[in-house]
């Protein structure tokens, strides 16, 4: 096969793949629309809304660490078809939901299927693109992540306030009808393919701690604790937030859409820095870039500024959360590619658990929101220093 017939097969893998996670990532924006319009109907109190997104992250812990084990032995397009019915179906059936107890149940199934997909893709994209652009690549499948976004932000927006947050639901279990779609489309990757030794699963655990791996997987771990505690810990309670300082529901969603728009460019800028720079580099600046801002949006003492800053955050932000992957995804070989980039994200979820409750608790407890900014800015910079001090650049032998 030519190497343009072979770039062109690649970016077809890629908008296919892309579309599965734009949905992924509309499901994940339209809960933190949903969560504002359920606090209005249900009467929900920070800390119960906190719990919605506590209960989610959960499974998205747990489907992160088990899927890229199983994608590791199964093979990455079995297990992207799974886990992306997994959360479509659970979507549609937490339209139907009438208590808050069974709402979380449908969540963390949901959380589950989520949390599977994401590394699972990433490493089907990653080993079907051409060898010397694969970080660009992954960080060019992370720009749908944006999509995603901007379409559960035009939704919620149009859809919630107009016909009610179960409609924007039964929305996001469209992915069901594409995953039949993808069984066709989808070959295997040729690295899984040619893949002879299938190594027992707890066989890839014992080497992400092996002595040639450690210190790569104490980096990751780290930098997905933080990236996840600071991105879904702001991020998801942003519409929340707007409507607490004093903005009206349908406002609210009008500057968060306004947010949302930039974060496709904060991903496309970041994938350019990728190929100029390097993904070490690229990750740094964005995260560091993004810090600031977050302790720029805690602080901002009126809307112009909250809005400018709230705009740089997602910009950058998102941006980092592509290098992010890619810088991951290139740090283990093939053997245990999805193993560690899912144990990785898995270990990530679990700040998931803790932020959102842990905002919610804070804000319960009248804490200002310069302070709780204030905590994001720490934990993004934390993160930033283990990677630029312990953080390698190039990746293992394939």
């Amino acid at each position: 096969m030519s190497t343009q017939k072979k770039e062109r097969q690649a970016l077809k893998l890629l908008g296919i793949s892309g579309i599965g996670l734009l949905f992924d990532s509309m499901d994940v924006g339209i809960l933190s629309f949903v969560i504002a319009a359920l606090q209005a109907e249900w009467g929900l109190t920070p800390t119960q809304m906190g719990l919605i997104g506590t209960v989610n992250f959960i499974g998205m812990a747990l489907g992160a660490a088990l899927a890229g084990v199983w994608a590791d032995r199964y093979g990455r397009k079995q297990l992207f078809i799974v886990t992306l019915l997994i959360y479509s179906i659970a979507t549609g059936l937490n339209a139907l939901a009438t208590t808050l107890l069974i709402f979380m149940a449908l969540r963390f199934i949901v959380g589950f299927g989520l949390g599977g997909e994401l590394p699972v893709v990433t490493t089907y994209v990653l080993e079907s693109s051409p060898q010397q652009e694969r970080a660009k690549w992954v960080v060019w499948l992370q720009s749908f992540w944006a999509a995603g976004a901007l379409v559960a932000a035009v939704i919620s927006y149009f859809i919630i306030p107009e016909y009610g947050w179960r409609i924007a639901l039964f929305m996001g279990a469209l992915p069901a009808l594409y995953a039949l779609y993808l069984r066709r489309a989808l070959p295997e990757t040729p690295a899984f393919t040619r893949q002879a030794d299938r190594q027992k699963i707890s066989e890839k655990i014992r080497l992400l701690w092996s002595p040639a791996y450690r210190r790569t997987t104490f980096v990751l771990w780290l930098l997905w604790f933080a990236s996840v505690f600071s991105y879904y810990g702001m991020l998801l309670w942003m519409p929340s937030i707007m409507v607490m300082k004093g903005f009206t529901l349908i406002k609210s969603f009008e500057y968060v859409l306004l947010m949302t728009l930039v974060q496709i460019p904060g991903y496309f800028t970041a994938a350019y820095f990728v190929g100029k720079w390097g993904k070490k580099p690229t990750l740094i600046t964005f995260m560091t870039l993004s810090a600031i801002a977050s302790l720029a949006f805690g602080l901002s003492p009126n809307v112009w500024t909250l809005l400018a800053s709230g705009i740089c955050l997602s910009f950058f932000n998102l941006g980092a959360w592509g290098a992010t992957y890619a810088y991951t995804a290139e740090q283990y070989p093939t053997s245990f590619r999805a193993t560690g980039t899912g144990w990785a994200a898995g270990f990530g979820r679990i700040a998931g658990i803790i932020a959102p409750y842990l905002v919610g608790l804070l804000i319960g407890m009248s804490v200002g929101f310069p302070y709780i900014f204030t905590m994001f800015f720490i934990m993004t910079m934390l993160a930033v220093l283990a990677v630029l001090f312990f953080g390698k650049e190039s990746a293992p032998e394939q």
